[in-house]
């Protein structure tokens, strides 16, 4: 087991204490390129580490009223199916191939990230909620976490945030009982096809969330947009090494996964419709609020 991944795993406690996210983007390049697993198994393995990390950082924000319960359960309980397909659709498709896919996703991470996200000044925006729509983000996001094993409190705060009507505080606060809700469930659907070193995971997951009380000490004693946007630079050239070391994998894998029967060809066209539902919702969200007053949210 090495003491340098181990070391790094604190990091991992910190992105989810601080951020309410960000934990499986350091996860899976760690378990990968530090610890030798194969992608598959340091997918599945992340997911398990994230959710169980989660577990900590939840309840400190529990503890001090930032988690919304009926709103996390909506949005998780349609993650945790969606999460639980997209881990059983893994088994279809090449790990080499995942890997682009996460790469993307940190890719849009770091992007999000460094731009940071808006909540009203001093104003409620409780009209936004819509149970039906984030049933809907709860499901698309789930389903590309259970697939990829990342993608989680950074597409969920911000449905939060938009369609809950959550404060920035509370949409961070709630997206960790969420993580916690879709890991589970994405595992299990791993859990099918791929094998998993639990002493590995355990030994991650308690360095992990020693680092979680860490990033909330953090949130108190660090302006949230440095070190929100010193991450985003670090999450970005992850993504830049991952997509050199696994780029001769695109020519290889692209044409091969490319859905070829009918219900390859149904699930794709399911997923991208809900990816376009997904986005259009967002914009009409705020659009409804552009005449709010903006200021820069902390912690996200």
């Amino acid at each position: 087991m090495s003491a340098l991944g181990l070391s790094l795993s604190i990091l991992i406690g910190v992105s989810l204490g601080f951020f309410g996210g960000g934990g499986s983007i350091l996860t899976v390049p760690l378990l990968v390129y530090v610890f030798g697993l194969e992608p598959k198994e340091a997918i599945a393995s992340s997911l398990l580490i994230v959710g169980i990390a989660s577990i900590s950082g939840a309840a400190q924000h529990w503890r001090a009223g930032n988690v919304r319960l009926k709103d996390g359960l909506v949005f998780g309980t349609a993650g945790m199916v969606g999460a639980y397909l997209g881990g059983r659709a893994s088994a279809f498709l090449d790990g080499g191939l995942l890997l682009l896919l996460f790469a993307a996703m940190m890719l849009l991470t770091s992007a999000a990230m460094w731009r940071g996200r808006s909540e009203p000044a001093g104003k409620s925006i409780e009209h936004t909620r819509s149970p039906l729509k984030l049933s809907l983000q709860g499901f698309a996001v789930g389903s590309f976490t259970g697939l990829v094993g990342a993608g989680g409190g950074f597409l969920i705060v911000p449905a939060l945030a938009l369609w809950a009507g959550l404060p920035m505080t509370a949409a961070v606060g709630t997206s960790l009982l969420i993580i916690v809700l879709k890991s589970g469930a994405g595992f299990l659907g791993y859990l099918s096809h791929v094998q998993v070193n639990y002493g590995l995971i355990a030994a991650i997951s308690a360095t992990a969330i020693a680092g979680s009380f860490l990033g909330s000490r953090l949130a108190t004693r660090i302006e949230p947009a440095d070190l929100r946007r010193a991450f985003a630079a670090f999450v970005m050239a992850m993504a830049c090494i991952i997509l050199v070391r696994e780029g001769t994998l695109l020519i290889t894998t692209v044409t091969p996964a490319l859905p070829t029967t009918s219900p390859q060809v149904a699930f794709a066209l399911v997923m991208l419709g809900l990816g376009i539902l997904a986005g259009r919702s967002s914009k009409k969200a705020a659009q409804a609020n552009s005449d709010l007053d903006y200021i820069e949210g902390a912690g996200i």
